[in-house]
């Protein structure tokens, strides 16, 4: 009881907006599995005092949900620790409304709070809907003129750093600039799209193609978002893979990297990065079946990116996913390594593959000959 109130009496020392931006932190933390000993009773308290009736939603308002509604369909509660191309962490929302209600444009905020609020409470859906719109246009026109000169861009990170410490939030901002600059043209393009894609074969890989072709015309600048609604419909995300290699000539890294879906490779690479700092979250939780499920997925992914692109050149994706299943397989090692080798663990069986053969070579391609052997050699052995 003493320690609930050592923690209430510190809290009520900060300011509403301190607190609210701590909150921020912690949660963020919290998302990225960062492992905080004694954060649940702050985030209780905190919790308590900005969320109403336990929705997390709340924190930012009416008003504030109506100007975010085109990013609804981009959002992600992946780590902030990377960049998610073509995507916004839901996590930055809050603290880019604060910058925005506080630095960017105060005055007209207040009067888009004030104006919203009382449609809202008429129920007039359309006159939120363009009040909100024309706000939406008034930040992006704020914002073209601040990010237009490193010095003004500066400025914003800086200011934007008071709020959270976030690495992702400054770069969402720049995202948030270009989905709003493009609504109206990725909500057409979002209506265009079938509500879920299970077979993801060549005719439909051919029809998305083309509505890609079609948007990138006008929109060259956000063709990752739309990418990103596409990969919303897959009922297997690293299929996306299959636009960024649709008529490229041959399967060298660096002839897909010159087509015009080449960066659904780098968001295919994010999905495992996410799907990586998932297990970590799972495996310190002891959550192992939820991890198992996680493994097969990343596998699946690794394996599927080998076969779709020709990696051993040394290219950027290739070293990238070399890093990342180095990673995911250290975690697993560690894992399985708390037992003792007689007693079973359901993630043993996987503790020993670190890449696929292809994988292996291409790490091998920069070691000579005697490191390649010594990669393959003990894997040919276990197979006896």
């Amino acid at each position: 009881m003493r320690q609930v109130d050592r923690i209430q009496d510190f809290l009520q020392r900060l300011l509403p907006l301190t607190r609210s931006n701590l909150l921020t932190e912690l949660e963020r933390m919290e998302a990225c599995g960062a492992d905080m000993p004694g954060a649940a009773k702050v985030l209780s308290k905190l919790r308590a005092e900005f969320y109403k009736n336990g929705q997390t939603q709340d924190r930012l308002g009416h008003p504030a949900h109506y100007f975010f509604a085109p990013l609804d369909p981009l959002l992600t509660d992946g780590s902030s620790e990377h960049a998610n191309s073509g995507r916004i962490l839901r996590a930055s929302l809050f603290p880019i409304w604060e910058w925005i209600s506080r630095d960017l444009l105060p005055t007209m905020a207040r009067d888009y709070l004030k104006d919203m609020n009382e449609l809202i409470a008429a129920g007039d859906q359309r006159k939120a809907r363009l009040a909100a719109a024309t706000f939406q246009t008034k930040v992006v026109k704020s914002l073209e003129g601040r990010l237009g000169s490193p010095d003004g861009a500066d400025q914003v990170r800086a200011r934007l750093a008071t709020y959270t410490a976030s690495p992702a939030a400054y770069l969402d901002l720049t995202k948030m600039m270009f989905v709003l600059r493009a609504r109206d043209a990725l909500a057409r393009f979002n209506e265009a799209l079938p509500p879920t894609i299970k077979k993801f074969d060549d005719a439909q890989v051919a029809k998305m193609t083309a509505l890609l072709n079609a948007f990138r015309k006008a929109n060259a600048e956000e063709i990752a978002f739309a990418l990103a609604l596409v990969a919303t419909r897959l009922k297997t995300p690293w299929e996306l893979l299959r636009v960024a290699t649709r008529g490229a000539p041959n399967r060298n890294a660096s002839d897909i990297a010159a087509g015009p879906y080449a960066i659904a490779v780098s968001m295919v690479l994010d999905r495992v990065e996410d799907k990586q700092s998932t297990l970590r979250v799972a495996l310190r939780n002891n959550r192992v079946m939820v991890a198992k499920e996680i493994l097969a997925e990343i596998y699946d992914t690794e394996h599927a990116m080998q076969t779709a692109i020709d990696l051993r050149d040394r290219s950027s994706w290739g070293e990238r996913l070399d890093h990342l299943m180095n990673e995911v397989t250290a975690l697993v090692e560690a894992e399985v390594s708390r037992f003792p080798d007689n007693v079973g663990h359901i993630l043993g069986s996987r503790r020993h593959r670190r890449r696929s053969l292809a994988g292996q070579l291409r790490n091998a391609v920069s070691g000579g000959t005697a490191f390649c052997k010594k990669l393959i050699g003990p894997r040919e052995k276990s197979r006896a």
